[in-house]
């Protein structure tokens, strides 16, 4: 089968559902299908300060869905649209909301399943994968594995004090100015193993990732592969920062992952 990938059209918009988590969270989300039923769908998890209609979100699905694949974008805890305060976020809740994310297309008969983490899409992605029977590609883009060494490197020593007697951090995607955020979830952060968790993925991984990303320390990135015990393979985009702002990296970035998750869904 061809892995062939269309070229931007008009957008493929969705339709908006809600899904429940264990504790009760209501997560909103939008479910883009193809015009022909489907057992297929990939999970897109955005970064942090994003939203479910993020770039890459957004193209993938434009990518996905001609290919016969839906996919399912939603906010974390406190972004986007979520009802949630930003400053209770916690990981355990997110974890939570993609484990329901799962259980939810599951009850719609979709049982070959995909998963693409962005950021701190992929540090939660990567602590999901190992628990979810039905996944069967993953596919990482510039994944944070660390978060608080990525968070000290971030902030400085200065900004993390302020973080521990303020419970306010720097917006790292805008212009900086405070946004209220309980140091509790560094504090949380800390008690994570994802390099554990990397170690228990058992499907073939994708890691795209850029050469000049500013954000995710090149080491994380080494030690995650390393630590994969299973078919796995690194896209290193040259010139590439975090953000894969020019157009050329974006395209890149988005077909290699969106041929990953054809090539493993629509293969048996």
């Amino acid at each position: 089968m061809t892995t062939a990938l269309p070229k931007e059209e008009e957008p493929i918009v969705g339709v908006p559902v809600t899904f429940s988590s264990s504790s009760g969270l209501s997560t909103p989300a939008i479910l883009a299908e193809p015009s022909t039923p489907t057992n297929l769908c990939v999970i897109l998890c955005h970064g942090f300060l994003s939203d479910k209609n993020s770039r890459t979100n957004r193209r993938l699905t434009e990518l996905l869905v001609p290919k016969g694949i839906s996919t399912l974008r939603f906010d974390w805890y406190g972004m986007g649209e979520s009802q949630e305060l930003f400053s209770n976020m916690s990981l355990k809740q997110c974890e939570e909301q993609l484990d329901a994310a799962f259980q939810m297309l599951a009850k719609r008969g979709m049982d070959r399943l995909g998963l693409v983490g962005s950021s701190f899409g992929g540090l939660i992605a990567i602590l999901s994968a190992p628990r979810q029977d039905r996944l069967q590609a993953l596919g990482l883009k510039c994944p944070v594995v660390d978060f608080p060494e990525v968070l000290r490197l971030e902030f400085g020593p200065e900004a993390m004090e302020r973080w521990k007697s303020t419970n306010h951090i720097p917006n790292i995607v805008g212009d900086g100015s405070p946004i209220p955020l309980q140091y509790d979830f560094y504090e949380e952060c800390l008690t994570y193993d994802a390099y554990g968790s990397i170690s228990r993925i058992h499907v073939p991984a994708l890691v795209v990732h850029g050469d000049q990303d500013e954000l995710i320390p090149r080491s994380q990135i080494d030690r995650l592969l390393t630590t994969l015990n299973t078919t796995k393979q690194l896209r290193l985009i040259e010139g590439a920062n975090h953000q894969f702002g020019r157009p050329e990296e974006f395209r890149l970035m988005t077909n290699h992952l969106a041929k990953w998750m054809v090539r493993y869904l629509t293969n048996p």
